[in-house]
């Protein structure tokens, strides 16, 4: 049996873990850790505790998944001749991942009788992310049965273990490393992104250095947490590398996390309360340095990783290094297709279709999960890439049933962007944009005891919400920014402080990128638009 939890979705209730403790576990008030491929002894306190969920965010595997297919009664019967042509032909999903994997659940539920392809890069099928940085590295779970589970199997032909090397668009074809050329009707891209690597190429073969975003990574480094290095440097303080600190801690192994902003979480949260996070981990032993950046890695004559050089003058004795630098996104493949790829994602409409380099709108290329740019009509129809769990499963389902569905009946992908991370006993959560803003206030609980909720705001108006330890409220928030509703909050509220009042948000300036398109040509008939490739961040 295996076992995901929607973490968006959960509120820290903790029915799952009275039901089967062995199973679910809540560290500190609300954080949920949970086993993903439990024992089978355990299998009937699960069932309980999956019925017992209050906002139903536990999903099981069916134990004959893998033998049971799709029939007719499982279809959605097609009305006139549009609707059973989208459901029909050969769709192609390039990207095994969890958005992949999602479509195609959906596109087979929607009725979609075609042929179906899934093409990944990795040899494993698709996998849960978020356990990686945290149960796996305190070997609670096995790296290797880390696969998502699925209620149902999906009836498609798998290219695992080969990469997608280039896209034809007027031959209507996906090039493979092999040589091969696979047709398509209609494609789904959800490459998603890689860890962004380490820039120096003769540092990165040093024995002790990981990133952390395959199983195979998050085994290795669990291997080696194991094995009690004497101090552990965390080379990022974004989400990941403060789980994995956080991990670290939990194990009793001293770690330092070098972040070269003002505070860890700065670019995803603002750095007010990115400072709540860096006491935080200060009061859990973290030797937390900000504004510093690690200029060298130094190893001894057999390879193995020994010294960091930071830009301050220190130098830190470790035996193993994690860069969590952020990610890279998937999409050097589509360089020379005419779509509008580059270092931000590819970019689609609302309705998850892709756009050309001209700005046209494809009509049989979608686009979903963290390689998207999509515009969001909440933050001004700005392009959003969202790297998180929540969005992969919202916009790939938006892409699905556009896949097959009529022009008339498709639908707009409006979810907000929702996340989460369980670091140090603590769950954070987030509803909105937090860095679209301009102001911020605490408008419920006590920053001092970690149980939070801050409402950040833009131009006047509620642009986003971030808990710590307060997820119930999350979804009433979202309320709020919905409907645009006036910033500051003016209305009274459970556990409201006496003295609040906004703030400076402190969210980092937007980048302004160099242009990616430029337009040639001497003729309005000859007009078209060329991608110009850039390496920047």
């Amino acid at each position: 049996m295996k076992v995901v939890v929607d973490l968006t979705r959960c509120q820290g209730y903790a029915q799952c873990a009275f039901a089967a403790p062995d199973v679910f576990a809540i560290r500190g008030d609300e954080a949920l850790l949970y086993d993903t491929v439990p024992e089978h002894a355990q299998r009937e306190k699960i069932a309980r505790a999956a019925a017992a969920c209050p906002v139903q965010a536990i999903f099981l595997e069916c134990e004959d998944a893998g033998h049971r297919q799709h029939g007719p009664e499982a279809r959605v019967a097609a009305s006139g001749p549009e609707k059973a042509g989208k459901r029909t032909g050969r769709i192609v999903v390039v990207g095994a991942s969890l958005a992949g994997l999602r479509a195609g659940l959906i596109l087979r539920r929607e009725g979609f009788t075609g042929s179906l392809t899934v093409i990944g890069d990795e040899p494993d099928p698709p996998y849960d992310r978020p356990p990686l940085s945290k149960q796996v590295l305190m070997g609670q779970v096995d790296a290797r049965r880390t696969a998502l589970p699925r209620r149902e199997e999906v009836d498609a032909h798998w290219r695992l273990g080969v990469a997608a090397t280039g896209l034809d668009l007027g031959g209507k074809q996906v090039v493979l490393a092999d040589g091969e050329r696979v047709g398509f009707d209609r494609l789904l891209i959800t490459t998603g992104v890689r860890a962004r690597p380490w820039p120096n190429e003769a540092e990165a073969g040093l024995d002790g250095l990981f990133a952390l975003h395959t199983p195979a990574e998050a085994e290795g480094l669990r291997q080696r947490l194991a094995a009690r290095p004497g101090r552990v440097l965390v080379i990022g303080g974004g989400f990941t590398g403060c789980e994995v600190a956080s991990a670290c801690r939990d194990l009793d192994i001293p770690v330092t996390v070098a972040e070269r902003g003002p505070t860890p979480l700065v670019g995803a949260l603002g750095a007010v309360i990115g400072g709540v996070a860096a006491q935080m981990q200060r009061d859990h032993g973290v030797d937390l340095r900000c504004g510093v950046q690690v200029e060298a890695l130094q190893g001894d004559g057999a390879g193995r990783l020994r010294q960091a050089r930071l830009s301050d003058g220190s130098v830190l004795d470790v035996d193993v290094v994690v860069a969590a630098l952020g990610s890279v996104r998937n999409v050097e493949w589509l360089e020379g297709s005419g779509l509008a790829a580059g270092v931000w994602g590819v970019a689609c409409d609302a309705g998850c279709r892709a756009v050309d380099v001209n700005g046209v709108v494809t009509d049989d290329v979608f686009v979903a999960g963290d390689v998207a740019r999509c515009p969001h009509p909440v933050y001004d129809y700005q392009y959003l890439s969202l790297e998180h769990w929540g969005n992969a499963v919202a916009q790939a389902q938006i892409a699905a049933h556009n896949m097959v569905s009529a022009e008339g009946e498709r639908w707009p992908h409006l979810a907000l962007p929702e996340f989460w991370s369980t670091q140090f006993g603590t769950e954070i959560k987030s509803v909105g944009v937090p860095t679209y803003a301009d102001q911020l206030i605490i408008a419920q609980g006590s920053v001092a005891q970690r149980r939070f909720v801050a409402v950040y705001g833009y131009h006047g108006r509620i642009t986003a919400a971030v808990a710590f330890n307060q997820s119930k409220w999350l979804e009433f928030y979202a309320g709020l920014i919905d409907r645009a509703a006036p910033f500051p909050p003016s209305f009274r509220i459970t556990d409201q402080p006496t003295d609040a009042r906004p703030v400076a948000a402190d969210v980092p300036d937007r980048p302004t990128p160099h242009a990616t398109v430029v337009v040639t040509g001497h003729g309005p008939s000859e007009r078209r638009a060329t991608l110009v490739r850039r390496t920047y961040l």
